[in-house]
């Protein structure tokens, strides 16, 4: 399995969902089937097929996890500056051809997520502003043509 590149932040989210999964959901489920039991004959449950393929989806979910966990590498405070783009860093660009500025958080792809702009380093634009510094304008190849950003600040996160 490749390296998980994790913030200190979603190296805790990951042990809380492993956590969550672990217990509450497992239970939940368990319970799903020994209601599903109390219908009869299993062989025709459709309830009890229901809860037994989600306790196998739940079981396959865990294990995920728990291989990303174990391939981690959690990137250190000490290692975010704000002198060039890296995982862990806030940066700030500004879109030339829209004239729109928009901030995100540089992470790895395992902790992606565009709705809270936390941005990948594997994105076009992650790998693209990875590395540069304030003030630089690069050129992304999107779907719809070449993009243009100016790096306008980058803070330690």
């Amino acid at each position: 399995m490749k390296e998980v590149i994790l913030t200190p932040e979603g190296y805790e989210k990951l042990k809380e969902e492993i956590e969550y999964l672990s217990t509450v959901k497992r239970r939940e489920i368990a319970e799903r089937i020994k209601t599903a039991r109390e219908f009869g004959d299993i062989a025709e449950n459709a309830e009890y097929d229901d809860a037994k393929n989600e306790q196998m989806m739940l079981e396959h979910r865990i294990a995920q996890l728990e291989d990303r966990l174990r391939a981690a590498r959690i990137i250190d405070a000490s290692e975010i500056t704000s002198d060039a783009v890296s995982i862990g860093t806030r940066v700030k660009l500004k879109d030339i051809d829209a004239n729109e500025t928009v901030e995100y958080h540089i992470v790895g792809s395992a902790e992606a997520n565009p709705a809270e702009h936390k941005l990948s380093n594997e994105s076009p634009v992650g790998r693209a502003i990875l590395g540069r510094k304030k003030g630089e304008v690069v050129e992304v190849a999107a779907p719809r043509g070449a993009l243009k950003f100016k790096i306008i600040d980058i803070k330690a996160a």
